[in-house]
């Protein structure tokens, strides 16, 4: 009891915080260590770091679950130290690591495990090492890897078949410069991406003189490739293996390879149209007749870039016969695009390409061999036809409107002058309004003459009697002329 009471009354510590470990230089998200002789990680490590910086120390190894004290690590560098191997749990909870560098250590291989738990890695500098084997599942689970530097190592051999897929397909880096390589599978290299290779480095190996090397370096040139064009004279090639100093530059001096060089009618781009779900014959001059099929081996990269050889791929739908053409056996839209072939022969020391680009049609409709012209010109006629229907053929639907119009009244005398003289309508009712049916009324001017503001009318000589009671004399005084022509309105 005295003991509880004794807990009870004593003041807890507060919990202390994280210091800045000793000989380290620490920011808000910085923890720097660099050039402290270190031999071992230090243990206290603030958790806000997201950059560490362990470079430039005597490190050995690096103990499982070290960052498990830093989750929000981003950037860790490692390089200049003296690390042989890692243990599988050296990365663990380090998921959100985007930045590696290892670089100047003593790496003796990069074995599968290494890295696999940096699912968030973008850049992994691994130069200077001696490295002399890569893992060909080391990259597998690495979807966000974009940047691998492995130049000047000890590499005599790359799994380059491991980037070819689309599990880190967003890689736009891979250094192999300045390392061992005396062979590398040019079939291989050209069907990867173009992401890829302009961004594979290869300069500084003592590769093997081949044709099929130069003239896939020569294409990547071609297209500005930045892994071949900004290292042109780095670029070399051994002639004799048994001669180790045999290098050559085999770019600038390309005259030694003068019959590897691909005609002018082979680099032409040929296009062809093919109808969907029917096979298809793809083939060009690589298959030279002067040339034993033998020694001859011929290689076709698809749009997709895979490489196919004879037979064919695995599930037979594209098949290379034995004298270099290529057989689509059901044509489909996807499979459109450019095919390269290739033809090599290496005792010969020849190798011609041609590129062909098939695209995949739908066979036309019965319907569209009609005529266009024909088509707009009966389109034509038919509007015509329904524009004159519309116009005097459309039923009426007002019964007002359909009756026929009342006959016209005979023409009244004197209309034209009473028009003129007056701006009512002239009355039709009355005995001196009717002329005789044998009688005509002549106007030969309508107003000839005016005589103490009366108007005269001319008649024609069918009236031999001026005075005949029937013939209508038109009257008016200075009064009603005024009237008319005033601009004050008649009242009746």
């Amino acid at each position: 009891l005295f003991l509880l009471l004794l807990q009870l009354c004593t003041p807890r510590a507060s919990p202390q915080p994280h210091r800045c470990p000793d000989a380290c230089i620490c920011t808000s998200d910085l923890l720097s260590c660099s050039r402290r002789m270190l031999q071992r990680v230090p243990r206290a490590l603030p958790p806000t770091t997201t950059t560490l910086d362990l470079s430039h120390n005597a490190l050995t190894q690096l103990h499982d679950y070290w960052l498990a004290a830093l989750p929000h690590l981003e950037a860790l560098h490692i390089n200049h130290n003296q690390i042989r191997d890692l243990s599988p749990g050296a990365f663990h909870n380090a998921s959100f690591l985007r930045h590696l560098d290892m670089s100047s250590n003593r790496l003796q291989a990069v074995k599968r495990h290494y890295f696999e738990a940096l699912v968030s890695l973008e850049e992994l500098l691994l130069y200077n090492n001696h490295i002399m084997r890569v893992d060909e599942n080391a990259f597998a689970k690495l979807s966000d890897l974009r940047k691998v530097y492995l130049s000047w190592n000890n590499l005599t051999a790359f799994p380059f078949h491991a980037v070819q897929g689309p599990a880190i397909y967003n890689l736009r880096t891979l250094d192999l410069s300045s390392n061992n390589l005396s062979s590398v599978p040019v079939e291989v290299l050209a069907a990867l991406p173009e992401n890829i290779g302009n961004g594979l480095y290869l300069h500084n190996n003592p590769i093997r003189c081949s044709c099929p090397l130069y003239l896939m370096l020569q294409r990547w040139n071609q297209r500005g490739f930045s892994s071949v064009k900004d290292f042109s004279e780095e670029h070399t090639c051994k002639v004799s293996d048994n001669v180790p100093r045999s290098l050559i530059k085999f770019l600038k001096h390309s005259h030694m390879f003068e019959n590897c060089t691909a005609s002018a009618e082979d680099a032409h781009l040929s296009h062809l149209e093919a109808i969907v779900d029917q096979p298809i014959l793809l083939t060009c001059n690589t298959s030279n007749t002067s040339l034993p099929h033998t020694a001859t081996t011929y290689m076709w990269i698809t749009p997709h870039h895979e490489p196919v050889k004879y037979p064919g791929n695995s599930n037979r739908s594209l098949e290379v016969h034995r004298n270099g053409s290529l057989r689509i056996a059901v044509a489909k839209p996807w499979l459109s695009g450019v095919y390269v072939g290739l033809a090599m022969n290496s005792p010969f020391n020849f190798s011609r390409m041609c590129e062909l680009n098939m695209t995949v049609l739908y066979p036309k409709a019965a319907g569209e061999t009609f005529s266009t012209g024909l088509t707009t010109l009966l389109g034509c006629i038919v509007s015509l036809v329904l524009v004159i229907i519309y116009l005097y053929l459309t039923p009426c639907r007002c019964l007002g409107c359909c009756k026929k119009p009342a006959p016209l009244s005979p023409p009244q005398e004197c209309s034209a002058q009473s028009s003129i003289l007056s701006t009512t309508p002239p009355a039709t009712d009355g005995p001196n309004r009717k002329a005789s049916a044998n009688k005509h009324v002549v106007f030969l001017e309508p107003i000839r003459e005016t005589q103490n503001g009366k108007i005269r009318l001319a008649l024609g000589e069918d009236f031999p009697d001026p005075k005949h009671p029937k013939v209508l004399q038109l009257k008016s005084d200075s009064e009603s002329i005024s009237s008319v022509f005033s601009d004050t309105p008649i009242v009746s």
